[in-house]
This record gives C-alpha cells, structure tokens and sequence, in this order.
C-alpha cells in the first residue's frame, strides 16, 4: 500500500508515522523548514517520554510520488484551494482521498438524502475546487481525537495517552477501502474503526471545536483551565447544547452527554490548535469550525444565540491579534486569522 500524508502539522505527522510503523510505504507534502528538517532528520513524534523517528519521503511537489492507493489531507482548511490546485499527481482511477480536519467537512452534503442532498458549502469550497479536484466519490471522512503540537521543524509532540480515528464513507458503506486503512493505522499505534454514521462523528466533535476554541481564544487558557471555572463550565455547556440541536435539525445524533464532556475537558492539559495558530500567527480555521456550523444553524432554522455572542467576540479576538501581525498579500487578507481586514472609518 502506497499512501500520501498531505500536510506535516500536527495530525498529519501523527498519522504518518503510524503509518510508516505499519509497512506502509509513506510519504509526505510539506514546505519550508518542516521539509528541511523531515528530509535531513526524519519526522519525529514524541509521546510518554519517548521519541519515535519516521524515515519517510517527503516533497513539496507530488509529482514527485504519483498515483497513490490513498492521500490522507490534514492541513489546516484555508489551505484546501492549494491542495485543490496541486493534488491532481497523486490521484489514480481508485485512489481514496481521507480529509482528517477539524470543522465541517467541504463534501458535508454529499450522498446526504432528503432536500439537501449535494447541498453546496462553498464558504468552504469556492468554485467548486475541491469538488473538481477531488471528485466526492473518492472522499473517505476522518475525525480524530489526538492532542498533537508541532514543537519545532518536523517535530511532533503527543499529550494524552488515548487517541483514536473513525473513519466513513459518506454513503454510510462499511467498504473495503476504508476498512484496510483503519486496519493499516490500527496496527502503527493509532486506534481506528470505521463509521456507519459518520456525520454523528464529525458533529461529536465539531461540538467540541465549537464549545472550547472561542472561549480559548478569548482567554489564551487551556482547555483544563477554560474547563476549571464554573462560569465558563456553564458557557461550554450551553454552547454544546445549541450545537447539538443544529445536529440533530440536520437529521444527526452525536453523543449528548454534556456533563461527560465537561469532565474530559477538566484534564485536557492542551490548547486547542485555533488557539495556537492564532499565538503563532498563522491563519486560523475560522471558517470550517465557526462561521459554517452558524451557517448550517441558519439552514436548519435553529437559534445559536450564545454561539452567535461568543463567537463574535472570539472574531474580534482574533483580528486584534492578527492586527499585530504584518498584513499578507494574498486575497487582501490578514495573517494569522484567514479574515478580511476590519476597514478603518473614513
């Protein structure tokens, strides 16, 4: 099996050296640094104590690996268009393309069923990009539970000693394909099955994205520490709840026991990653993990009034920091958030 990690973040080192430890002839896309340091040291991955090294290929240009059995795409999603553009090399007739992201996935609607069946999101796919590049029929979704951080170039830290991947096919099929990666991952390290219901999945913990990146963005605290005060307990709490009725006006059932939630948050001893691009001035998934879950609370008619309040203040957050950054020049928008600049008065 020949499989291509897209991204050297975080998840995406993750998966790739869970790979690489099961026999599966592994590669990565990464840029910059990370590519340096992967190419000249391997990739590295540091859990309890220990570190492991990966020796993989890696390349900032998949023409240099061709058609793979499976691409598994774990960058952050305002990089989706690049992959979109470049990711054509590494696709043969039957390859399978895994997105393990946070948010709301871009493919969300296809084989949905009922009125919103192929119901475009195209705050998350202008154009069509990802649709035309991809092709839906190849999408496998992933949703992960792993508190991972790039420490340096290459370099992956893993906190917590349960993680976990479930995979799904949009159709709801348990294929084959999907089945051998999980069995692949399974057997490097990385506990993974395979969904029937694998929007559940992803609004399980999309509720967690939701409910812990503003308020972490707006105090810089840890989960544990957002967690810790009783006030902010009662906001996660509220915010769980209004995103599990959008969920559930959409047709879905994820896990509802909020109380349960609030506990493993209480010993959650890292900063979600929304948090740490914003610290580190990178851009930030605002789109996929705020403004689209906001987005389908309006399709289905379901008032979000305590997410509406503090996600505006979380937007506001994040553009006073990135206001501290130097403006970019792409798209005219402002480092560190994937935002468009608050316009001065004239």
């Amino acid at each position: 099996m020949k499989v291509c990690v897209f991204g050297a973040g975080g998840i995406g080192g993750y998966l790739a050296v869970c790979l690489h430890r099961a026999g599966v002839g592994t590669s990565v896309i990464a840029r910059g640094a990370p590519l340096a340091a992967i190419r000249e040291n391997g990739l590295r991955l540091r859990a309890t104590g220990n570190e492991a090294v990966a020796r993989i290929l890696a390349s900032d240009n998949p023409s240099e690996f061709g058609p793979q059995d499976a691409v598994f795409v774990t960058v952050k999603a305002p990089a989706l268009p690049s992959v979109a553009a470049t990711i054509a090399p590494l696709l043969g007739p039957n390859t399978a393309v895994v997105f393990v992201m946070n948010g709301a996935p871009w493919w969300y609607f296809h084989n949905h069923g009922g009125p919103l069946d192929d119901y475009r999101l195209s705050l998350l796919d202008p154009g069509d990009r990802l649709r035309m590049a991809v092709a839906p029929r190849r999408v496998i979704g992933g949703v992960i539970y792993a508190a991972c951080e790039v420490v340096a170039p290459g370099v992956v830290a893993l906190a917590g000693s349960t993680q976990r991947l479930i995979l799904g096919e949009s159709t709801g099929a348990l294929t084959p394909r999907a089945r051998a990666l999980a069995e692949r991952l399974s057997a490097g390290g990385l506990a993974s099955s395979v969904s029937p219901v694998i929007r559940d999945e992803i609004w399980s913990k999309l509720m967690n994205n939701i409910a812990t990146g503003p308020l972490a963005v707006l105090t810089g605290a840890a989960i544990n520490e957002v967690a810790a005060e009783p006030q902010c307990a009662d906001l996660l709490r509220r915010m769980l709840r209004e995103t599990a009725s959008v969920a559930q006006a959409l047709g879905r059932n994820p896990e509802l026991d909020i109380e349960a939630r609030i506990a493993s948050f209480r010993t959650l001893r890292h900063k979600p990653s929304i948090l740490q691009d914003m610290e580190r001035g990178r851009v930030m998934e605002v789109d996929a993990q705020w403004q689209a879950p906001l987005d389908l609370a309006r399709l289905a008619g379901v008032a979000t009034p305590v997410l509406n309040e503090i996600i505006a203040l979380a937007m506001l957050r994040a553009r006073a920091a990135a206001a501290e950054q130097p403006l970019c020049h792409h798209g005219g928008r402002v480092k560190g958030t994937g935002l468009k600049p608050i316009e001065a008065p004239s």
